[in-house]
């Protein structure tokens, strides 16, 4: 015989893209099926967007309501998917020792991180799906064109980095019932003050420039300059957003307790 069957086992780990595909696919399994987290990241901005668009409770200034209410909408659903429903879900994976688990396998925990980001941002995707829709039922007519909309991708990741950063900061410092509760603080706290539903010009001029600051406010005034002006590429908005992007996953990745 010229050669020998060789039957010697040679286990090996798989690829890292296949470990990252598989992995973000539970994520965002994981996801779908928890109904706090659709009716935090579907059903309440859907709601918000109706209400508000549909009634006087609040003055929005001139123009249609609804063409000012998408883009603030739009950034409140970013926020609650990348930020307060990341931080509760990590929080609780690593309060149950899931992370821990993880971190035994031949998954990195940049890979792990890969997965949950593209878990997110599938769940964004069809966030923005139902909310454009619902608004463009409502008449929404938004500017910009093909510009405008590759704009708006850009703030939308920039902010998706930003509010991943933080919640992923807030699950690995804090126990995962002191997550809960800050998480959804939070949330409240930038729906009320982060020019979301409400107009930063209403408050103190002080106050709004401190609000104007913050990554809800700039994702959501940069959404509004793209999608309601027709701004091309708002600068402001995207350069507090990027410098959050930075601080966020630079903090996560220096204080996160992994057990």
């Amino acid at each position: 015989m010229s050669g020998t069957l060789d039957l010697t086992p040679a286990p090996a780990a798989a690829p890292l893209r296949a470990m990252v595909a598989a992995q973000a696919s539970f994520e965002l399994r994981t996801l779908l099926r928890n109904g706090e987290q659709l009716l935090l990241t579907m059903v309440i901005p859907v709601l918000l967007l109706v209400l508000f668009s549909t009634t006087g409770l609040l003055d929005l200034g001139p123009g249609e309501r609804v063409d000012f209410l998408t883009p603030g909408v739009l950034a409140l659903a970013v926020m609650s998917t990348a930020f307060t429903g990341q931080a509760i879900a990590t929080g609780f994976e690593r309060r149950y020792g899931a992370l821990k688990r993880l971190g035994a396998t031949p998954l990195p925990r940049g890979g792990l991180i890969a997965a949950k980001t593209l878990a997110v941002l599938a769940v964004e995707l069809m966030q923005t799906a139902l909310i454009c829709a619902v608004a463009l039922a409502l008449g929404w007519s938004p500017h910009g064109g093909i510009g405008g909309a590759l704009s708006a991708v850009a703030l939308v990741l920039a902010g998706t980095a930003a509010f991943s950063g933080f919640g992923l900061l807030m699950a690995g410092t804090l126990r995962a019932e002191a997550t809960l509760a800050a998480a959804n603080l939070v949330y409240l706290l930038l729906l009320a003050l982060g020019g979301v539903v409400f107009p930063l010009d209403r408050f103190p001029a002080g106050m709004a420039a401190a609000l104007e600051l913050l990554p809800i406010a700039a994702l959501s005034d940069g959404l509004r300059q793209v999608l309601q002006q027709g701004v091309a590429l708002p600068a402001g908005a995207l350069a507090t957003l990027l410098a959050w992007a930075v601080v966020g996953p630079v903090l996560a990745a220096l204080f996160f307790k992994w057990e």
